[in-house]
């Protein structure tokens, strides 16, 4: 992919480009989701692809609809490679549901016939981690790559090649999937079932995703955040483990999040999953900052002034 490409979207500088020469934070940006339902639908996808695709519309409104407010976040996925326009049958389409809370991750794989199989879901339980009796355990790690050009440009001209080449190499462990926010850091990505979301992707990082995730154990660098947690949250742990350097994918939890706004102050945990020197408590302090100067969040709207999580302290909980 030549960067000459995704310099530009017309006549302005691409939204990523100008986010990642002003270095823009990527900690504390994932999209925040404690389960992921993950719904197989080839072919375009416009803006708002679950209502906007050739899936249903009428249970994607439903399916919407029931996943507010439960936790759960809803993404149709596609193999890697060229999306015909075509109106076909799919007959049985995968789907896979993951909950991302550490020490309580799970992921699970199935087919359906038909969409309105996934009515029957208890949106609460899955939200709340609770296994379906849907599919068998899948112990992979997978990798949704997003690619929905309608909803920002930079995701389909950057997303794409990424999700291609590294399908040759990892299969279906590698989706192209819709949008998971953040335009701005494309390519972007998602590990499932850990829930840890990346940005600004190249092939080399996107293997070591993989490799390491089945290893037990994250990647901290590019990383946007674990969607389990709230944005403060996610900045917090990230802190954490670049200050401790811990990478065991579960060593890590948030335990309590207090605010006086623009500050906010959260208190994490190094568990027995972490090595034992690192283990305990620590209060992470930050605060909302305005970046400057003003930039498009993404290449479809006008430039604004965004503010970003910033951790300003780390330390150790008083042990007495």
């Amino acid at each position: 992919m030549a960067d000459a490409e995704t310099d530009r979207v017309g006549e302005r500088p691409a939204c990523s480009k100008v986010s990642e020469s002003l270095a823009e934070p990527l900690a504390g940006t994932a999209a925040s989701a404690k389960t992921w339902l993950c719904i197989e639908q080839p072919g375009p996808y416009g803006p708002d692809a679950l209502v906007e695709s050739h899936f249903d519309r009428k249970i994607g409104a439903e399916l919407a609809r029931r996943a507010a407010g439960s936790g759960v976040r809803i993404q149709l996925i596609r193999r890697p490679g060229r999306h015909a326009d075509d109106h076909s049958s799919l007959g049985e389409r995968q789907i896979f549901v993951a909950h991302t809370r550490p020490g309580r991750t799970w992921l699970v794989a199935g087919r359906i016939a038909d969409p309105s199989q996934l009515l029957s879901f208890d949106f609460g339980a899955l939200g709340a981690g609770v296994v379906p009796s849907f599919g068998r355990p899948d112990p992979r790690t997978l990798l949704l790559v997003c690619t929905n050009g309608r909803r920002d440009v930079c995701c389909a001209l950057r997303g794409r090649p990424i999700a291609q080449q590294l399908a040759r190499r990892f299969g279906d462990q590698v989706w192209e999937t819709t949008h998971t926010g953040g335009h701005r850091f494309a390519p972007t990505a998602v590990l499932l079932p850990v829930g840890y979301l990346y940005g600004r992707l190249d092939p080399p990082f996107a293997e070591r995703l993989l490799t390491e995730a089945a290893a037990g154990r994250m990647v901290p660098q590019r990383c946007r955040g674990r969607s389990t947690w709230s944005p403060a949250g996610q900045v917090a742990e990230l802190a954490v483990r670049d200050v401790m350097g811990e990478c065991g994918v579960d060593a890590v939890v948030v335990d309590e999040e207090e605010y006086d706004e623009p500050a906010w102050r959260v208190r994490v945990s190094l568990n027995g999953h972490a090595r034992p020197d690192v283990r305990g408590s620590w209060w992470v302090d930050g605060r909302v900052e305005t970046l400057q100067p003003e930039r498009r969040t993404s290449c479809a709207k006008a430039p604004v002034v965004p503010t970003a999580n910033v951790a300003t302290s780390v330390a150790r909980c008083d042990m007495s």
